[in-house]
C-alpha cells in the first residue's frame, strides 16, 4: 500500500487534505495533543510509527470499553467530535454506507467513533449522535487525559480552539483519518477524508477473508 499505507488516494493529495484539516480555526489554537501537527501527520504519512493500542473509553451507553472488547471484528476508527460542520459527517456517513454495501458481512467490521472532545460529547450526547448514521456505530468518549492516550496511540492530532469569548464557544481542531484494524487490532492502513463507500468496500472485503492470527 505505500508509504503512509494510505488505501484511500494518492499521498500528495492526502497530504494537502490532512493539512488543510489543520487550518479551520481562526486563532492560535490551545494545545490539547502533546505533540505538534506536522510531527503526528509525518507518523501517519509515512508509517514511521507503530498506530494503534490500548485504549479504555466509555461508550454511549456508559459501558467502559477497550480495544480488547472488538478482538475478531475488524475495526474502523474515527476520530472527530460532534458538533464538527461538515469533514465528521461526511466520513461518517461514508462510513456507514460501506457498512451497508457489505451487507452481512458487516456483522465482521465494528466502526468506532472516537470525540476528541470529550468536554461537550458526553455518553448521553454521543447515544443521539451515532444513531443518526447507523445502528452498529459506537461512540467513546472519557476523560481528556483517556481521549488524549487514546489519539496519541493512534497519532491523531487535536487542539481547542477558541472562537468567541465564552468558555464553552470553541471548535477543534483535528486530523481525520478512518484508521483500519486487523481483527487482532492490528493496523492495516488508513483512509483519507472523502474516500467513498466504494473504495472503502474494496479495501475491506478481502480482509473480511482473512483469519485471525
Amino acid at each position: 500500500m505505500g508509504a503512509g499505507r494510505f488505501i484511500g488516494m494518492p499521498s500528495a493529495l492526502v497530504g494537502a487534505v490532512a493539512c488543510a484539516l489543520l487550518l479551520v480555526g481562526g486563532a492560535a489554537p490551545a494545545q490539547t495533543s502533546k505533540r505538534s501537527a506536522a510531527e503526528l501527520m509525518d507518523a501517519v504519512m509515512w508509517n514511521r510509527e507503530p498506530i494503534g493500542g490500548p485504549f479504555q473509553l466509555t461508550d454511549q451507553s456508559g459501558k467502559m470499553r477497550s480495544e480488547r472488547d472488538f478482538r475478531g471484528h475488524l475495526m474502523l476508527v474515527y476520530f472527530g467530535f460532534t458538533t464538527c460542520p461538515d469533514i465528521c459527517p461526511t466520513d461518517l456517513q461514508a462510513i456507514a454506507q460501506t457498512l451497508d454495501k457489505l451487507g452481512n458481512d458487516a456483522a465482521s467490521v465494528q466502526p468506532l467513533f472516537v470525540t476528541v472532545d470529550p468536554e461537550r460529547d458526553t455518553a448521553e450526547h454521543l447515544a443521539e449522535y451515532v444513531k443518526l448514521f447507523h445502528p452498529h456505530l459506537i461512540g467513546l468518549t472519557g476523560s481528556l487525559d483517556a481521549v488524549r492516550k487514546a489519539a496519541s496511540a493512534y497519532k491523531v492530532y487535536f487542539a481547542k480552539v477558541a472562537i468567541g469569548k465564552e468558555a464553552n464557544d470553541y471548535t477543534v481542531d483535528h486530523t481525520a483519518f478512518i484508521y483500519l484494524m486487523d481483527r487482532d487490532g492490528n493496523y492495516l492502513g488508513f483512509f483519507p477524508p472523502g474516500t467513498s463507500a466504494d473504495r472503502m468496500v474494496e479495501i475491506i472485503r478481502p480482509r473480511l477473508a482473512e483469519p485471525a492470527r
